[in-house]
Formats: structure tokens, C-alpha cells, sequence
């Protein structure tokens, strides 16, 4: 990576995590946010994939820190986006039951049908995808950024802790394509989620690849 980029930036692989997700909780009652949600919950320690074929997104802000879950801290790199574009997303998450592993799928978006979200923050520690920035600034103090959301409150019911002038970086436009992430806390202001599709089944069932 380099100190100093401008313009259309290719790093396959970036060790960011851009793909807005439906939280894990959410899989089991999936509801549609049309307006602002609260930023703030406690995390359950319980990691989940996300996939997605493309993502296109605006306002990008990004910067490490520490989310304080029911098992434990989880060091996580937490982005923000103004709002997102996604096509094919796919989120999946295996919960432990009395009975055996249960997995609940969740699809959603098509190429014509896209996944929109807006006032994203995404608290992740794994990231595979082929990625485009474009007017990037690396080094930049968390919180002197402008051109994402911005960093959530430190601390806010253990989501996202991070150290005041820390590193982080930023970027006005960012292009993912064939996305495989690890998850473990997101939130969102608007989450409209077309075709959605939740399959539950016994056993470990991973999103397909993108």
C-alpha cells in the first residue's frame, strides 16, 4: 500500500471491509429499514459472512478498532459509507442449537435490482475482493475525516472503540467486485433489500461463491 494515492487505486485482496450486511440477529425476523436506525446495540460475538457479486459506494471512511462482545473483544476495521450499491448480496450465519448447527441464507438484489443502503458502518476482520478507489487519502486522523459518515461514537455500547487521531483513511468513490467477507456487527439509517430470500436448514451452509 502506499503512503500517498490519487485518482483510480487497484489493490487485490484490501485488507478493508466494504460490504454493507444484514446483522446476524436480523436473519431469524428480517425487517426492512426505512429511516434512521440506532448505531448503537450490543454485539453478540457471533461472526457471519457476507458475499456479494459487486458494490459500488459513495463517502467511504474507514479505521481500526475494538468491538466489545458478549464473548469477548473482537478487533475489527470499521467502515462507513454515505450509501452503497450492491448486487447479489449474500449473507449467511451458522447458530448452535440444541439440536445440531442450524444455517439461515439470506439473498437478496439482483443485476437489475440492486441492494441499496445508506449510513452504513460495517465492523469486520476479514476481506477478499477485487477493489477500485477512486480520490483516496491514507493517514488521515479518524476523526478529521470528511468524506464518509464519519466514525461512530467511541465506545457506544461496546461497538467500534477506537483511539481519537488514530489512522485511518478515506475515499470519495470505491468499486468491489466478487466480495467474501467474515462479519461480526453492521448498521444502517436505510436498508431496502429486493427479492429477499431466507432459507433455514440443519448443518453449515456457507454463501455460494461470487
Amino acid at each position: 500500500m502506499k503512503s500517498q494515492a490519487r485518482g483510480g487505486t487497484r489493490w487485490r485482496r484490501f485488507a478493508v471491509v466494504m460490504v454493507p450486511s444484514v446483522a446476524a440477529s436480523a436473519a431469524i425476523g428480517v425487517a426492512i429499514a426505512q429511516g434512521a436506525l440506532a448505531a448503537s446495540f450490543s454485539v453478540s460475538g457471533q461472526q457471519f459472512q457476507v458475499t456479494a457479486e459487486s458494490l459500488h459506494g459513495t463517502g467511504f471512511v474507514q479505521y481500526g478498532a475494538n468491538d466489545v462482545t458478549k464473548v469477548g473483544n473482537k478487533p475489527v476495521a470499521v467502515v462507513g459509507l454515505n450509501s452503497a450499491e450492491i448486487t447479489k448480496l449474500c449473507q449467511a450465519v451458522t447458530v448452535p442449537t440444541p439440536f445440531g448447527d442450524v444455517s439461515m441464507l439470506l439473498k437478496a438484489g439482483t443485476d437489475k435490482e440492486k441492494v441499496q443502503a445508506e449510513k452504513l458502518f460495517i465492523d469486520a476482520d476479514d476481506m477478499h475482493a477485487d477493489a477500485t478507489f477512486k480520490g483516496v487519502d491514507i493517514g488521515v486522523a479518524v476523526d478529521s475525516t470528511t468524506k464518509g459518515p464519519g466514525p461512530a461514537k467511541p465506545g457506544e455500547n461496546g461497538r467500534g472503540a477506537y483511539v481519537p487521531g488514530s489512522f485511518s483513511q478515506q475515499a470519495d468513490e470505491v468499486f468491489f467486485n466478487h466480495v467474501d467477507q467474515r462479519a461480526w456487527a453492521t448498521s444502517a439509517g436505510t436498508f431496502t433489500l429486493p427479492g429477499l430470500n431466507l432459507n433455514v436448514s440443519m448443518g453449515k451452509t456457507p454463501c455460494p461463491k461470487q
